[in-house]
């Protein structure tokens, strides 16, 4: 995909779910897109690894278009990692390729946070079947453990796992800001 057809199918997706971005205007957005061509390179790593991402707000003390994946569920490219180097080190059997937190710092992203993603979840209703790797507070790291985020019975919860744990149906989401 080149950098042209991302900006058309950010496009599209900002026009088919403008709930998400009350107020703002595509030609700002885009405008903005063209002039970062390295956050241009981190939106398609998020739309290639299945993140389908979109605008979901605009900061107006920095004047930057916040990102945040928008797939229903956890992207697809992204399942399967433990959540971070150290626990990817820790693991002696069956490590996974890599972690949630190399790949998001490789494509340029920030994973989200509980609160991020918490608030995400007012714009639809995300992670039926699966659940997202949030950014996890520095003590409970410290202590082996790391947070994910699903949204079952209607209600958006918060667990814990250790951090070398991985599945098949748990991936992160994260954000960029443009």
């Amino acid at each position: 995909m080149t950098h042209e057809e991302l900006i058309i199918t950010l496009k599209e997706r900002f026009a088919n779910n403008m709930e998400r971005h009350t107020g703002l205007e595509w030609t700002q957005v885009q405008e903005k897109l063209e002039a970062n061509p390295e956050k241009l390179r981190s939106l398609l790593e998020m739309e290639q690894t299945g993140g389908e991402p979109d605008v979901v707000a605009y900061d107006t003390d920095t004047g930057e278009f916040i990102f945040y994946d928008c797939s229903a569920e956890s992207p697809k490219g992204r399942r399967s990692v433990c959540y971070d180097r150290e626990a990817l080190e820790a693991r002696k059997k069956h490590k996974p390729e890599t972690s949630a937190m190399d790949m998001a710092e490789a494509m340029g992203i920030d994973m989200l946070t509980e609160e991020q993603y918490r608030w995400l979840q007012t714009l639809g209703k995300f992670d039926l079947k699966t659940s997202s790797w949030v950014e996890t507070p520095t003590r409970i790291r410290k202590l082996g453990g790391a947070l994910f985020c699903d949204r079952r019975y209607d209600t958006v919860f918060l667990y814990h796992n250790g951090a070398d744990s991985y599945y098949a149906a748990r991936s992160f989401r994260g954000s960029l800001r443009v």
